[in-house]
C-alpha cells in the first residue's frame, strides 16, 4: 500500500466533492460513465489522502497562526521587512486573515463524511468508516473552535446544496461527541460479533490497523471536547457531566500520534509538510520560512528561566532553565539582564524591528528553529529531514493527552478518581523532553524543581494547577500544535501571553472571520461578523467562551 499512498492523497484532494459553499472548485463536478464515481470510492481508498493533505494544514497555516498568537515565534528583521506584521498588528483580522485554515480543514472534512456516508451493507468498511467518524470529529472542532457557528448538518452535499445553512456551534459539539461514541462503539461490534468480517484497516496510515488505538484517541478527543466545555452552565454543563461520567474508566492515548503516508526526500511532495515548511526542501535546501522565524522574547525569557527580561510577569521562572529550550530553538551567544555573557536562546519582540528594545544588533545572534523539532537526534539538515519523513508528522502528542487528563482529574476528581493528576502532569512533560530529544536526567530535575513554583509546576491551589497546566501545554504544543494552545488560552486566559509592542487591541481575538469564500458563494447564510467584533466576547464568539 505505501508506494500508492501518495497518488491517493491526490486522488482524494482533488475529490472533494461534497465540501460546503468554499468555491465552485469543490462542487462543479460532471458524471463521466468512464470516471470512476466519487460515491463508488471506497473508505479504505480514501482515507490515506484525507488525512494526509488534513495534516498539511495543520503543519503549515495553523502551526504558524498558533506560534505567532501564542508569541512563541517573531519575525527576523534582518531577512526580510516587517515580517508577520499583520499578525502583530491584528489591525486586519478579516475575511482573508488565515483563510487557509477554513479552505484547507473543510474538504477534508467532506472526504471523512463521504467514508462515514459510504453503502456498506457487508460491512466490510467498518473500520474505515470508524476512523472517519474519528478524523472528523478531530478537525471540524477546530472549526468550531476558530469560528463558532459552522454548515454542518446540510454540509457536504456537493451540488444537492451549495448554500448550506449555519448551525448553533453548541449542537455540532454535541454531534462530535456523538460521532466518537458511534465510532467506538462501531469498533466495538465489529471486534466482538461473529457475523461481522469487516477488511483490516491496510491503508491506516496512523496505528497501522491497531483498532484499539483508534478507539483510545478518540476518547482523548472527546475529553477534549469536553474540558473546551469547562466554563459553560445550565443544561450545557448537564450535558457535559453526563458524558464526562462515560469516560471515567476510559482508556486514553499515551503515545505520539503520527501520520506517516510514506514521507520520503525524492520530491518535495513526498516530504513531511512539517520540515518542508519550516526547514528543509527534498534537495536539503533551506527554505525561506527558516530564515524568517525565530523564538520570540518572550518565549525565550520563560524557557531561559527569566535571565533576559527579570520581569515580574515571569517570576515562576525565575533561575530555572528549560532543558527543552536548546531542542525547542538554536542555542546563541546571548547576555543576561546583568549584562554576563551566556549561550542560550536569544529571541525577538513581536512588533519590533532592528533599533528597537527586545531586537539583537544582528542576524547571527538570534534563535531559529532547532532541528531537533524534527528528529529528535537531528543535529543538521539532512538528518532533519531524514528523521522527520521517518516518524512522521505528529498528529496528537502524548504530552497533550496527559494534561488533559490531569485536567480533568483536577476538576472532576469524583468521575475521575482513577486517574493520578501529578503523575499526568509530570508524563507530559517528560513525554515532550523525549520527543525533542532532551536530556532525561534534565528534564526530571526540571519537574522537581518546577513542582516547587505555584503556575510552573503541581503546587499550590486548584487555579495556579490549571495554570501551571496551561503553561506546560505551552511549551509542549510549541512548533507542534499551538493553534490548540490558542484556543486553550482563550479558554482559560492561561498562561500569561503578551501582545506585540504593534497591537492595536487590548486582547487577542477570540475568534476568526469567516473567509471571503463564505461571503461570496453563501451570502445568504453566512453570519456577517466585523474584524472589531472577533476581540469582544459576544453572540459570536465560540459557546463555550462565552461566559
Amino acid at each position: 500500500m505505501k508506494n500508492n499512498k501518495f497518488l491517493i492523497t491526490i486522488l482524494t484532494a482533488a475529490l472533494s466533492l461534497s465540501a460546503v459553499s468554499c468555491s465552485n472548485e469543490y462542487l462543479d463536478v460532471n458524471d463521466n460513465p468512464n470516471a470512476i464515481q466519487a460515491e463508488e470510492i471506497t473508505p479504505e481508498l480514501m482515507l490515506p489522502g484525507a488525512i494526509t493533505t488534513a495534516y498539511r494544514t495543520q503543519a503549515g497555516n495553523m502551526m504558524q497562526f498558533g506560534n505567532l498568537m501564542m508569541n512563541s515565534w517573531a519575525g527576523n528583521s534582518y531577512t526580510i521587512a516587517g515580517p508577520y506584521s499583520r499578525e502583530f498588528s491584528l489591525s486586519s483580522v478579516d475575511n482573508t486573515f488565515y483563510r487557509g485554515i477554513w479552505e484547507g480543514l473543510y474538504p477534508r472534512i467532506a472526504n471523512f463524511d463521504q467514508m462515514e456516508r459510504f453503502k456498506n451493507p457487508n460491512h466490510e468498511q467498518d473500520y474505515y468508516i470508524a476512523i472517519a467518524k474519528i478524523m472528523k470529529a478531530y478537525y471540524m472542532q477546530y472549526i468550531v473552535d476558530l469560528y463558532g457557528d459552522a454548515p454542518y448538518s446540510e454540509a457536504f452535499m456537493g451540488q444537492q446544496n451549495t448554500t448550506p445553512k449555519y448551525d448553533n456551534d453548541s449542537d455540532i459539539y454535541k454531534s462530535l461527541i456523538s460521532k466518537l461514541e458511534e465510532a467506538n462503539a462501531l469498533i466495538n461490534n465489529a471486534q466482538t460479533s461473529p457475523d461481522i468480517h469487516p477488511l483490516e484497516p491496510s491503508s491506516d496510515i496512523v496505528f497501522s490497523g491497531n483498532m484499539n488505538k483508534w478507539k483510545a484517541l478518540s476518547n482523548t478527543i472527546k475529553l477534549r471536547l469536553l474540558l473546551r466545555m469547562s466554563k459553560v452552565t445550565g443544561d450545557l454543563a448537564t450535558y457535559r457531566n453526563t458524558k464526562l461520567q462515560t469516560l471515567s474508566n476510559a482508556t486514553f492515548i499515551d503515545e505520539e500520534v503520527t501520520v506517516n503516508p510514506g514521507y520520503s526526500s525524492a520530491s518535495d511532495d513526498k516530504m513531511n509538510p512539517f520540515v518542508l515548511n519550516w526547514a528543509r526542501n527534498a534537495s536539503n535546501q533551506q527554505v525561506s520560512n527558516y530564515a524568517v522565524v525565530v523564538v520570540s522574547e518572550h518565549m525565550a525569557n520563560a524557557l531561559e528561566g527569566n535571565d533576559i527580561l527579570n520581569d515580574s510577569n515571569y517570576s515562576k521562572f525565575s533561575g530555572l532553565k528549560d532543558p527543552r529550550r536548546t531542542r525547542l530553538f538554536t542555542a546563541v551567544n546571548s547576555v543576561d539582564f546583568n549584562g554576563n555573557p551566556f549561550t542560550g536562546l536569544k529571541g525577538v519582540r513581536q512588533g519590533n524591528v532592528p533599533g528597537q528594545p527586545g531586537v539583537p544588533v544582528n542576524n547571527v545572534n538570534t534563535s531559529k528553529l532547532g532541528y531537533p523539532n524534527f528528529g529528535a537526534t537531528a543535529t543538521t539538515g539532512a538528518t532533519a529531514i531524514a528523521q522527520n519523513n521517518a516518524r512522521g508528522g505528529l498528529l496528537f502528542s502524548r504530552a497533550e493527552s496527559n494534561l488533559l487528563q490531569a485536567e480533568a482529574a483536577l476538576r472532576w476528581p469524583a468521575i475521575f478518581s482513577n486517574i493520578n493528576a501529578s503523575a499526568k502532569f509530570a508524563t507530559a512533560i517528560t513525554a515532550n523532553g523525549t520527543w525533542l530529544g532532551a536530556n532525561a536526567t534534565q528534564v526530571a530535575t526540571y519537574i522537581t524543581t518546577a513542582n516547587t513554583r505555584p503556575g510552573l509546576g503541581w503546587t499550590g491551589t486548584d487555579t495556579q494547577k490549571i495554570e501551571a497546566i496551561m503553561t506546560q501545554k505551552w511549551i509542549a504544543l510549541t512548533n507542534i500544535n499551538p493553534t490548540e494552545m490558542f484556543i486553550e488560552y482563550n479558554r482559560t486566559g492561561y498562561p500569561f501571553t503578551p501582545l506585540a509592542t504593534t497591537a492595536q487591541f487590548p486582547n487577542k481575538p477570540y475568534r476568526l472571520v469567516y473567509p471571503n469564500s463564505e461571503y461570496a458563494a453563501n451570502s445568504a447564510n453566512v453570519p456577517n461578523i466585523s474584524s472589531a467584533q472577533v476581540f469582544v466576547k459576544n453572540q459570536f464568539t465560540p459557546f463555550w467562551n462565552q461566559n
